[in-house]
């Protein structure tokens, strides 16, 4: 990355991918400043950064000049059942998050040169066999329609100044949380297998390439709008199965037939699990980002 030291300012900063960002940057030599959630009424109180997405309050001290914002911050989707409450929630946590960031960056008497705004791959629905890019039109489902009605409340910050980033992210895989120890666990109880038919894609990114994908957006100014944030090689379901009954020493024997799936996880399950995700990141190959040359089993290897 750049050695120039950059002010990065993180949402959701707590999470998964907000905590590896926030060590990453700060390792290379970055000021990294979390914007923590606070109570209604008590941003600005204590004089630190914090907000409340839902009141649509925003505080950041005067002191404090962001060149880079990575906005993560927002309720999993691939949390339990989609009850209507849980999908309002989750679109919701999304839509005032994205207003009150806009509106926030709006004040400031100098605007950052990047705003990285966090959406996902789901944007394009369930694509079957087919391979799509950033230029591909959005897909349907519960999913994609919290892509389409959230990317666009970013457009007001892109301007001359500042250029935005929708990073639409796949499934990120890392040791310490996210969906791979959740993936691990039946194998490593010796009841894993295919889920559905097992020719459902997945598209993915390690914890560790994703953080090198959002430095390589700061560092090319050329990069605007879109950027998949995947590994080149998506993977399917039953190959999947067989690296992960590999590496945890077992077979995948026990499969899941999709009826099951949406018996337990209702639509969660049928957009999360059995839904196709075979999505490429032509924009970051485009611009020359070097990615990791290891196959998904040498890369998961490392992680359990």
């Amino acid at each position: 990355m750049d050695t120039q030291q950059k002010t990065i300012l993180i949402t959701g900063a707590s999470g998964l991918i907000g905590g590896a960002l926030t060590r990453y940057f700060a390792a290379a030599g970055h000021s990294v400043v979390a914007l923590p959630r606070l109570p209604a009424g008590q941003c600005g109180n204590s004089g630190t950064a914090g907000w409340s997405p839902a009141e649509g309050q925003f505080y950041l001290p005067a002191d404090v000049q962001p060149d880079v914002v990575i906005h993560l911050a927002g309720e999993n989707a691939g949390d339990g059942r989609w009850t209507k409450r849980k999908k309002a929630n989750i679109l919701l946590s999304r839509v005032h998050g994205a207003e009150t960031l806009v509106d926030g960056i709006g004040h400031w008497p100098r605007p950052p040169e990047l705003v990285l705004m966090a959406s996902a791959v789901g944007f394009y629905g369930d694509t079957g066999m087919q391979v799509v890019d950033e230029s591909s039109a959005a897909g349907e489902g519960f999913l994609a329609s919290i892509s389409t009605q959230v990317e666009p409340l970013a457009v007001p910050l892109d301007t001359a100044d500042t250029r935005v980033v929708q990073m639409r992210l796949g499934v990120v895989m890392a040791a310490e949380g996210g969906a791979l120890p959740r993936m691990v666990l039946p194998y490593r109880l010796g009841i894993g297998g295919v889920i559905g038919n097992g020719r459902q894609w997945l598209s993915w990114v390690s914890l560790s390439e994703l953080c090198r994908m959002v430095a390589f957006v700061i560092d090319t100014p050329a990069l605007r709008g879109v950027v998949n944030m995947v590994s080149p090689k998506p993977v399917q379901n039953r190959e999947l199965a067989r690296v992960l009954a590999t590496l945890c020493g077992t077979k995948a024997w026990l499969p899941m037939p999709a009826a099951a799936v949406r018996l337990l996880f209702g639509e969660m399950g049928e957009e999360m699990l059995l839904s196709s995700s075979r999505v490429v990141p032509r924009r970051l190959r485009e611009h020359g980002f070097e990615f990791s040359p290891e196959p998904l089993e040498a890369q998961l290897g490392q992680l359990l």
